[in-house]
């Protein structure tokens, strides 16, 4: 039998409802489990079980009345510590805000919290969420559960983490570089990278904490042990905030296919302008020939009407912009500067920053006009498929590299060097076209680290790739426990 703290969050709402377990028991469990775990794998970085014992308490004595609060009823669960959550220090991995602690919730974790969740505590992140590790100055470094000298990912790497370890039930990240896909593929877990626009980022840290303005390219959206968890999860938090809630509604649409024979899958794997590490690409294709097995019509060679490089180029561009304008005045004069010096069509990681870092309205509308061409060409290819498989990046976890110029650091790829931004170039289609894509597990490699595969989807698309997640689950195991844990 699955041990309670590696259980679907979905199954232990229910075994709550049935009383086959108490919301207490269970907080009390994932508790014992960060104290035995955590300092090991420091995923669980704020915590507040005083006050979440209370509500697991009321939680417990509104069930006996027979009222019911929703359906996370009773659930113990964390939060990424980028959402602020009232009466919880959020940090957003910035020594700033250290001492922060909101009186409100964000805009989805009220939401979260009103369908009866009991929010124990936040996971790690990397400074302002900013990278694909997670470590900071304020909590320190946060392990792969699988491999304690490899990272989990990030930003979302504390959350992934201690969903794989089973220090929480559940979970809610954030994405504009893989920051949901990439963790949930490196720690062998589930996580969801939403359409772009669907859940609110009110309360997001970045930016500072009481900014309204939301941002471009990133989202928000759920992570778990289960997709059955994805779907739960966003089916709660789905939905305009407060500016726009008078007149719109979000209705996402059902899952295009229900079963593999209903399946269009189109795969892609293989791509000379970002090689995937030989043993993780046979796992997913694996996964996606076991798809074919169970009756889904699979196209291997099938593409969307551009490359992954001009997708990457418009979305790293597009990418630094965002990030640039928060950089401080010296460093936008210094990527200026630098950037007069650049060889026409020089297209590298280097360049491609500075141009976005520093990049003017107008040219922006440039290749926002260029952003616009891909998604069109994305909503002509999935009027025949349904579905992309796709890597959520080139190789399993890797080990730590702190070294703040990212330009400095390397990952090994089938026995050669990589530039360490190439981590980016898989997550950018689906957040540079707005659309979904679900990092589900499909194996684990020789030397005993996980591999997930990306499922990306039409616009709106969220329930399609989550069902097709929950496919390649049925079919393959879906998520299994790290070692000793």
């Amino acid at each position: 039998m699955t041990a309670l703290h590696f259980r679907s969050a979905s199954e232990l709402v229910r075994m709550i409802q049935r009383r086959e377990t108490s919301s207490r028991e269970l907080l009390e469990h994932f508790i014992s489990r960060v104290e035995l775990h955590n300092p090991k794998v420091n995923a669980v970085v704020a915590k507040d079980f005083d006050r979440a014992r209370k509500k697991a308490k009321a939680a417990d004595e509104a069930l006996a009345r027979g009222e019911y609060l929703g359906p996370l009823h009773g659930l113990p669960m964390t939060i990424k510590d980028a959402f602020e959550v009232g009466g919880i220090v959020t940090t957003g991995g910035a020594p700033q805000y250290a001492d922060h602690v909101p009186v409100r919730s964000a805009a989805a974790v009220e939401r979260i919290e009103a369908a009866g969740a009991i929010v124990f505590g936040k996971t790690n992140v990397p400074f302002m969420s900013g990278d694909l590790q997670t470590y900071n100055d304020v909590y320190g470094t946060t392990n792969n559960p699988w491999n304690l000298a490899c990272g989990p990912g990030g930003s979302s790497g504390g959350s992934a983490a201690a969903l794989a370890a089973g220090l929480t039930a559940l979970e809610f990240g954030s994405d504009i570089g893989g920051s949901i896909r990439t963790p949930a593929h490196l720690c062998g877990v589930f996580g969801h990278k939403t359409t772009f626009g669907v859940i609110p980022k009110r309360g997001h840290v970045s930016p500072p904490p009481g900014a309204l303005r939301e941002g471009d390219l990133t989202v928000a959206g759920p992570l778990g042990r289960s997709a059955e968890d994805l779907d739960l999860l966003l089916g709660i938090t789905a939905g305009p905030d407060w500016s726009l809630s008078s007149g719109w509604r979000v209705d996402l649409p059902a899952p295009r296919a229900r079963s593999p024979k209903e399946l269009r899958v189109a795969v892609w794997i293989d791509d000379p302008f970002c090689e995937i590490d030989a043993e993780s690409a046979a796992l997913m294709k694996n996964a996606a020939k076991a798809l074919e097995d169970a009756g889904a019509h699979v196209d291997w060679h099938a593409r969307p009407e551009f490359t992954l490089a001009e997708s990457t180029e418009i979305y790293l561009v597009l990418l630094h912009s965002c990030i640039g304008a928060g950089f401080p005045q010296s460093l936008r004069d210094r990527f200026m500067e630098a950037k007069k010096k650049l060889a026409p069509g020089d297209k590298s990681h280097a360049a491609l920053q500075m141009i976005g870092g520093t990049i003017s309205y107008a040219d922006r509308m440039i290749w926002e006009e260029r952003q616009a061409q891909l998604r069109a060409k994305w909503a002509d290819f999935f009027k025949g498929y349904d579905v992309v498989l796709a890597p959520v990046l080139m190789r399993p976890a890797f080990p730590h590299d702190h070294r703040s110029n990212w330009h400095q650091r390397t990952l090994t790829v089938n026995g050669k060097e990589r530039e360490y931004m190439d981590v980016l170039i898989w997550a950018g289609p689906a957040v540079v076209s707005y659309l979904p894509g679900t990092s589900a597990p499909v194996g684990v490699t020789k030397e005993g680290l996980p591999v997930g595969i990306q499922i990306i989807g039409p616009h709106m698309g969220d329930r399609t790739t989550i069902a097709v997640a929950g496919m390649l689950e049925e079919i393959l195991g879906g998520f299994k426990a790290p070692p000793g844990y």
